[in-house]
């Protein structure tokens, strides 16, 4: 291996460690915690040592924003997947959706900007995540009563359905169990469903 190769396999895996760092510093202490400073201080590394590597700290929540959006298509994909009628694959949908979001409550957070700032420059994984929703919604649309109906307006109301109660459980305004959350979710999604035919 050459002196180029190796410089870049070491900055790569000094930029590994200033993620696992991270990751483990909002695990422990929140999104809001996160500085730069303590990046530093848990890898016992400078502070420039981290900006060699990100130009801020925003870069290292759009790294984590991009993570977020990567795995929640995932699962979304492989839900829907398992289904050929458009409604089975909203309901697919949506509980991967609502699993994701509470298995994974630190990238929601991001994501979204539960409680906090969200990642805004996740642009192309938030479209990648429309066009896995709004096929069956558009699919369904065709194949009701009621085929003017605007898809980009369900779309935004089923996400707002699942975002919202997700929000609501993760802020823990919601006094109900997490059995009767899931009940809810499932009951609005067939709602929304019911509405589309």
């Amino acid at each position: 291996m050459g002196i180029k190769e190796r410089r870049q396999r070491e900055k790569e895996g000094v930029r590994s460690i200033i993620l696992t760092a991270a990751w483990k510093l909002v695990k422990e202490e929140g999104w809001q915690s996160l500085s730069i400073r303590k990046i530093a201080d848990a890898i016992e590394y400078s502070i420039p040592v981290i900006y060699d590597h990100f130009e801020n700290k925003e870069a290292i929540l759009y790294e984590f924003g991009e993570e977020g959006f990567n795995i929640l298509t995932q699962k979304i994909q492989k839900a829907r997947d398992q289904h050929d009628d458009a409604a089975s694959q909203l309901r697919a949908i949506s509980e991967a959706y609502w699993n994701f979001a509470l298995s994974n409550p630190e990238h929601y957070q991001l994501m979204y900007g539960v409680g906090m700032a969200s990642c805004d420059e996740c642009v192309h994984q938030k479209v990648k995540f429309r066009g896995l929703v709004t096929e069956p919604i558009t699919r369904l649309i065709s194949q009701g009563k009621q085929t003017d109906t605007n898809v980009c307006l369900k779309y935004h109301t089923f996400w707002s359905i699942l975002h919202g109660l997700i929000s609501i459980r993760m802020m823990r305004s919601s006094d109900a169990s997490d059995q009767l959350n899931s009940i809810v979710v499932q009951d609005a999604v067939e709602g929304f469903i019911k509405n589309l035919a």
